[in-house]
């Protein structure tokens, strides 16, 4: 264990073998995985914090852009935290604590998971070396007005957290933030709100330390029936696409095509497109900036493998450059979430050109 540890230890833990750890809630695409990032550069090199993300689908997008910045990570998907999961995480934390020793683990949630069963679960490890430090709910400002009607998932991460942290704050007026505000102080009036600097983030010193006493075992029962009414399958449609890559030039997704279908998507109805994408030619994300990477010499043939990552009508390019060679075989792997999703699966289909085997769909009920 590192030599400065007790920077951001919660007071109550004195034992220097019990990891804290910090959970991450937050609507799809409210920014969780930049905002850890941003954090994550703020905290001392020595400071080993490692990361358990819980992913929809399979294609481990954020994990794969989490790597890019050289962060331990494992990831858990197909499946929410909140629910199937629960009993892998026991798994994966006790394994991430063995084999790297953390000073701090900071678990990132789905986008529609209720953090009650994740609370009680690491409390029910505490014999086992994990304190349960704090429970934080990254707020999309630019889109909470819209979904919170449709989630109620995303209302209960705005009413059982320690702190709300307010994401994407810059891209609204004042008086829009004021509303928004307004519309999580009728969930939440307590908790503290804080801004995230889209440069910066936030001060590690604000949100670790912070010893919640959410979900206590002793108020287990009188909670669990929330999980069940919270469950993502009630709210959140799913199109997840697989193709595979056998080497043909000819195979290759074209990257105005697909640049062109995510522009089209309305972000009032699709909220995520996330996955690894093989295209082309090489591409730039939404502002128009250059492309993070030359086309290699022969990226007529082989193509260039991105992660792809769309949020509420935004959209970025990351190449893949850490353990690329894992994906060789890899056309695309996608996960398109939102609601009413059905009547986007042909422009989904017809950008990727996949075939009806390569697509699995999961309707919301």
């Amino acid at each position: 264990m590192a030599v400065v540890a007790n920077q951001h230890r919660s007071h109550t833990v004195i034992d220097e073998s019990t990891t804290p750890v910090t959970v991450f809630t937050g609507f799809l695409g409210a920014g969780k995985t930049t905002a850890i990032l941003n954090i994550l550069k703020r905290v001392n090199p020595e400071y080993n914090i490692v990361l358990l993300k819980n992913e929809f689908g399979d294609a481990e997008t954020d994990s794969a852009l989490v790597r890019e910045s050289h962060v331990q990570v494992t990831e858990m998907t197909n499946g929410c935290l909140c629910c199937v999961l629960v009993g892998q995480m026991k798994r994966a934390l006790e394994e991430m604590k063995e084999k790297f020793h953390p000073d701090r683990i900071i678990i990132e949630t789905s986008g529609s998971a209720f953090p009650a069963p994740i609370a009680w679960q690491i409390r029910e490890m505490e014999s086992s070396g994990f304190h349960l430090d704090a429970i934080l709910t990254v707020i999309d400002c630019v889109n909470f007005c819209g979904y919170e009607d449709t989630s109620y998932t995303a209302r209960l991460q705005a009413q059982y957290t320690d702190l709300i942290l307010l994401n994407k704050w810059e891209n609204i007026s004042e008086r829009q933030l004021d509303l928004v505000v307004d519309h999580v102080n009728d969930l939440n009036t307590d908790t503290p709100k804080v801004k995230i600097n889209a440069d910066t983030g936030v001060d590690p010193e604000v949100i670790f330390g912070l010893d919640t006493n959410l979900f206590s075992l002793a108020e287990r029962e009188s909670t669990a029936s929330e999980v069940s009414r919270s469950h993502h399958s009630q709210e959140i449609d799913l199109i997840e696409v697989v193709r595979k890559w056998s080497g043909d030039p000819a195979q290759l997704i074209s990257s105005a095509d697909f640049i062109d279908l995510l522009k089209h998507l309305p972000s009032e109805d699709v909220y995520r497109v996330k996955g690894l994408v093989r295209l082309s030619d090489a591409v730039a994300d939404e502002a128009d900036t250059p492309a993070a990477t030359p086309p290699a010499p022969d990226a007529s043939a082989s193509g260039l493998l991105y992660i792809v990552n769309h949020a509420f009508g935004r959209y970025t390019f990351t190449p893949l450059t850490v353990n690329a060679h894992q994906h060789e075989g890899v056309l695309a792997r996608l996960t398109v979430m939102g609601n009413g999703l059905r009547m986007y699966l042909p422009q989904v289909q017809k950008a990727i050109d996949a075939s009806d085997d390569e697509i699995s769909c999961h309707w919301a009920h």
